[in-house]
């Protein structure tokens, strides 16, 4: 442990005074001590330069001394039995001591201590300071790096000479430039490495592994539009994939990533591509799992189910290992490709309860925006973000409050603490209400409003020209969502909220019809559920003139059939408009209208059921998985029957 200490102390101290620490090697014999030291300390001081200040080892005490500028700190080693130095060790042995070091200093004094600087040697050197970057995620290096005058030895020597170094040493010196320093594309150091790498990939000197890793480099740096992009992409495709690595397909699908606009060219390649690939799934990394997923996004390949089965799959058992930034792009693709499964779903819900309070905002914001897309209730992740977001409402950004909240309203979903999350929502919204873009803060009321969670106390607002004028922004006209939702807003306020007598909103910013071919807020009837019902309803009726179909009322929704009743019971045909003194609506609601796999509606069909029961109608349900167990006509006939006239004992018509 007094090792231990003395290195650090060396090496992050300019002062210093260790008798302490020279005891305690005291009891072990001197030879052991004289071995200790050798072996664990040599490397990490500099030999002896005339520039630098030196730190002489004794038996009793150390001395320090400063370097001529004053600035850098150097440690220089004399000792008391001749060892070979550094500059004599084997190559083989001075790259090992490179790889193990954790910190930018101990590579900076390593490469201070020897006498020639060989050019691979410094590549080496500069990807290891870039590996140590990467690890403790640096977007850039240190300005302390950056200043150092070892470091920039180390960029000028790879700059002038970069034919002495291997293929291996080329590329990823290129790489490690552009990943963390902050280096002009058109700097002499870049442009002498790529020159030196155009060369040799025109002899055909580069091997699949050095291909991959100069494509990434060149699209990260050149772009698309790179000629040698495409000479790499084109020696790739002549290759046989059978000798690649994983690693090596992962990185042939970020550099097509990287021209997506070409992507049609090399469809060919793509689908060998991707049918090879469901053999290397199982090798894959969680990061090298989320790049092809990324990618696979950005190259539009919807058609390659047999590989997102797979990624699908191993995705599974790698939730608890993603990092957030990853988990996020996985998600992002799921919903691209339409994918999930309740395997899946469990992983989430158990990474989610497991997490808790500890969930990252903007993770949570994705998972949810998952399940929104994807008509996913899950009840276990919802209650944990509702506790999020009363935990952290104030910490969290407009955007991510609005990508929590909205998912409620859609799902139709109200957490068991509804009324401390909403007043706390509500609290936020007082106080920031500016703040939120206009469009965003009109669905976040909007979804409120579907659980019956109605912003009665903004509504004066959003009804206003000032927030009209704001939400139109500088377009010459409203969105029709944006009217849309305006509409249903104000129906709720007349409807649900009679006690409210604020502005109401002008008829030019309503809507005739809530069901639209986009941005509808109806569900479209089930085509094929609906020829059920019809056949139903005319042997039940005798007649087709007894019922209409897909009737629009005067307050903007959308009926899937209406059937008129006079006061005596009687059906009445469709197209008399007196004496009727009952209304059915029977919502034919299939698949689409509920959360995935469930019988719960979603908030927009709960919200049309909810508003034709006050406007006075008679709603009847007809949900799917009600008509999927009837197996005859005449089933079909007595389950009708008793949904309209479950009252009466006997059918009028």
């Amino acid at each position: 442990m007094a090792f231990i200490t003395l290195r650090r102390a060396f090496c992050h101290t300019s002062v210093f005074w260790i008798p302490g620490a020279v005891v305690a090697l005291k009891i072990h014999s001197a030879s052991h001590v004289q071995k200790v030291v050798t072996n664990r300390l040599r490397v990490w001081f500099c030999s002896l330069r005339p520039e630098l200040f030196r730190v002489r080892f004794h038996h009793a005490y150390c001395k320090n001394f400063h370097s001529e500028n004053g600035n850098d700190l150097y440690l220089a080693q004399e000792w008391n039995q001749p060892e070979q130095s550094l500059q004599n060790e084997d190559e083989e042995m001075v790259f090992r001591r490179l790889s193990r070091f954790a910190s930018f200093e101990e590579v900076l004094s390593f490469i201070s201590a020897l006498d020639t600087l060989p050019v691979p040697l410094a590549a080496a050197a500069l990807l290891r300071i870039c590996e140590i970057g990467k690890r403790d995620g640096e977007q850039r290096l240190p300005e302390g790096v950056l200043e150092n005058r070892i470091f920039r030895a180390l960029c000028l020597q790879c700059e002038q000479d970069p034919s002495h170094l291997t293929n291996a040493a080329l590329v990823m010196a290129l790489q490690s430039l552009l990943i963390l320093l902050p280096v002009d594309p058109q700097s002499s150091l870049v442009l002498s490495l790529v020159a030196e790498c155009q060369r040799r990939l025109r002899r055909g000197s580069l091997g699949v592994r050095h291909l991959c890793v100069l494509g990434e480099s060149l699209a990260r740096l050149q772009g698309a539009s790179c000629e040698t992009l495409k000479l790499v992409i084109c020696q790739l495709q002549s290759e046989n994939l059978e000798t690649f690595a994983p690693e090596d397909i992962v990185s042939i699908y970020r550099i097509l990533q990287a021209c997506p606009e070409e992507a049609d060219k090399h469809q060919t390649f793509l689908n060998t591509v991707n049918n090879f690939s469901i053999s290397i799934v199982p090798y894959l990394s969680p990061k090298s799992i989320s790049h092809v997923l990324t990618a696979l996004v950005a190259l539009d390949q919807t058609h390659a189910h047999p590989l997102l089965t797979k990624l699908g799959k191993y995705v599974v058992r790698y939730i608890p290992r993603f990092t957030n930034e990853e988990l996020r792009k996985v998600l992002e693709a799921f919903v691209y490709f339409g994918y999930g499964d309740r395997f899946f779903m469990e992983a989430l819900e158990q990474h989610v309860a497991a997490l808790c309070f500890s969930l990252d905002p903007a993770v949570a914001s994705s998972i949810m925006g998952y399940c929104s897309r994807k008509r996913i209730l899950s009840k276990p992740i919802f209650d944990v973000v509702a506790e999020i977001v009363v935990c952290q409402l104030e910490r969290l950004s407009p955007s991510q409050i609005f990508e929590l909240i909205e998912p409620f309203g859609k799902l139709n979903y109200v957490p068991p603490n509804a009324p401390a999350l909403f007043r706390k929502v509500e609290n936020v919204l007082f106080a920031h209400f500016h703040h939120f873009p206009p469009k965003m803060l009109l669905r976040l009321l909007h979804s409120c409003a579907l659980i019956e969670r109605h912003p009665i106390n903004f509504m004066s607002k959003i009804f206003s020209p000032f927030f009209l004028q704001r939400l139109q922004g500088k377009e010459s006209y409203l969105d029709r969502l944006s009217l849309a939702q305006l509409t249903q807003l104000f129906l709720t306020s007349v409807l649900e909220c009679p006690f409210y007598k604020g502005p109401k909103l002008l008829p030019k910013y309503q809507v005739k019809s809530f069901l639209t071919p986009c941005c509808s807020l109806e569900t479209p009837m089930d085509l094929h559920l609906y020829k059920s019902v019809v056949i139903g309803l005319v042997d039940l009726l005798g007649s087709r003139l007894y019922f209409a179909s897909k009737v629009l009322t005067p307050y903007y929704y959308t009926i899937d059939v209406e059937v008129k009743l006079d006061e005596d019971g009687f059906v009445l045909p469709c197209s008399v408009d007196e004496d009727i003194h009952k209304r059915l609506a029977l919502c034919i609601d299939g698949p689409q209208r509920f959360c995935l796999g469930s019988k719960h509606l979603l908030g927009k069909e709960a919200i049309k059921q909810r508003h034709l029961q006050l406007l006075g109608y008679q709603v009847v349900q007809v949900p799917y998985h009600e008509l999927e167990l009837l197996t005859s006509r005449l089933e079909l006939v007595d389950y009708l029957q008793r949904k309209l006239f479950s009252q009466s004992s006997t059918v009028h018509w």
